[in-house]
């Protein structure tokens, strides 16, 4: 369910922006929300 929220959430944000640098940042941030999801599910097991 997760996963779905993330990539539909990438899926926005991409469609959103106008410029490659924009690109950019939309795939950082995307990048960043899989990597904390990642380390909240590695602290609960």
């Amino acid at each position: 369910m997760i996963r779905i929220a993330l990539v539909l959430a990438v899926a926005v944000g991409l469609a959103g922006c106008d410029t490659v640098a924009g690109a950019g940042k939309d795939i950082q941030k995307g990048g960043q929300a899989v990597t904390s999801s990642a380390k909240q599910t590695q602290a609960q097991m």
